[in-house]
């Protein structure tokens, strides 16, 4: 057997590996939907349960909308409820002077996630005069936002995720 034969068999051994690899918020909305009914809409959103996924109104069939049940998502859950599980706080002279063009490009970040994501939202966005405090219902959302603001008006952005329940602390300053 040559050497590089072995390499291959031994990529494939999977044994003593764990299984379900995840962040801690992945497994809370895993069990969360293995409680759902394939498929299930949204009262509140219109978001669409359906294949193991929430997505938008526009990519399912009406034969699937009849025979669907209605419930509340999680996201909307979440934005009733007020847990967050992304924050990004941004500070500086450049926040006071920009603040509109700051809230438009987080509008347009949501929207874009939003298409194929529906459950990641913006639940606030504060402006206290002095920072901007961004709440989201994901992490990944909120690092993008972070990430978007930082590569179009430059700046410094340092994440801190929580080991317990695995959301994000971002901030950002120019």
């Amino acid at each position: 057997m040559r050497k590089t034969e072995k390499g291959i068999i031994r990529s494939l051994n999977r044994r003593g590996s764990k299984s379900k690899k995840g962040a801690p918020v992945a497994a809370k909305t895993q069990r969360r939907e293995a409680s759902l009914h394939d498929p299930s809409v949204c009262e509140r959103c219109g978001a669409i349960y359906a294949a193991k996924k929430w997505q938008r109104a526009g990519r399912v069939s009406p034969e699937t909308l009849a025979k669907a049940d209605y419930i509340v998502c999680p996201a909307c859950v979440e934005k009733s409820t007020g847990v967050a599980y992304g924050r990004l706080v941004a500070s500086g002279d450049f926040v006071r002077e920009n603040i509109d063009v700051l809230r438009r490009r987080m509008a347009n970040v949501e929207r874009r996630a939003g298409y194929t994501q529906p459950e990641r939202r913006i639940l606030s966005a504060d402006f206290d005069g002095e920072k901007l405090e961004v709440l989201t219902t994901s992490q990944r959302l909120a690092h993008r936002i972070a990430h978007e603001f930082e590569k179009l008006f430059g700046g410094k952005v340092r994440y801190n995720w929580s080991p317990n329940d695995g959301s994000l602390y971002a901030t950002w300053q120019r």
